[in-house]
């Protein structure tokens, strides 16, 4: 089935979701129209069209006065991503197939991160581990889960860049990865994603922690 052509504002919304995503722009950044329309390469017009879809999605803010910025995530917010990751991911990792292609993706991610450790580019590292769990995701072979957890991820990087602390918050999981992905491989599934959920709530607990200090240092 011919899929319907994507508009020129469908494209910038992608294009702006991506560079949230990567941690290219931050919580609280305010997005100028000029300043963007220029660095998109597109009308403000457009822009502002984009900036409307992004804003239904929860990824950007609009205020009166102030403009266009981008969104912070509350706690609330951070709480349910997890619960979502864990309900998607851990089912994703019990009926993994050792040959599966996403598992040598698993892998090829954590190479990724342990490149841009050894460079101490911790945001590297943090991009090169949503996409070890985006291939984990994958998994279940289930394009509507992959596109689901594309916008899931790009919410949490909105937590991750309200942070100061970005190596404690990336470089414990790189070698987590790298055994998770030994046991997929050896067909232990349910093992793996029993030790996926201990991780899930470590990280949970190290995002929620940050963000009370950050909270109780800016109320």
């Amino acid at each position: 089935m011919l899929q319907p052509p994507v508009s020129l504002a469908e494209r910038v919304a992608a294009d702006i979701r991506d560079l949230i995503a990567r941690g290219a722009l931050r919580p609280g950044q305010r997005l100028s129209e000029a300043g963007m329309a220029e660095r998109l390469g597109v009308s403000r017009n457009t822009l502002r069209e984009a900036f409307r879809s992004l804003t239904n999605e929860g990824l950007v803010t609009y205020e009166a006065n102030r403009g266009v910025s981008v969104a912070v995530p509350s706690m609330a917010a951070v709480i349910d991503i997890y619960r979502v990751r864990r309900m998607i991911e851990m089912q994703a990792l019990r009926t993994a197939f050792p040959q599966h292609p996403a598992v040598a993706r698993m892998a090829a991610a954590v190479d990724m991160a342990e490149d841009h450790g050894s460079r101490k580019d911790w945001l590297g590292v943090g991009n090169a581990n949503m996409e070890f769990h985006a291939a984990i995701v994958d998994l279940a072979d289930s394009p509507r889960l992959n596109e689901f957890f594309l916008k899931l991820a790009t919410e949490l990087r909105l937590a991750f860049g309200l942070l100061d602390e970005p190596e404690m918050m990336h470089a414990p999981y790189v070698p987590m990865n790298r055994d998770l992905v030994a046991m997929v491989k050896r067909g232990e599934s349910e093992d793996a994603a029993r030790r996926l959920e201990q991780y899930l709530l470590q990280s949970e607990r190290a995002v929620l922690a940050a963000l009370t200090r950050l909270n109780t240092a800016h109320p």
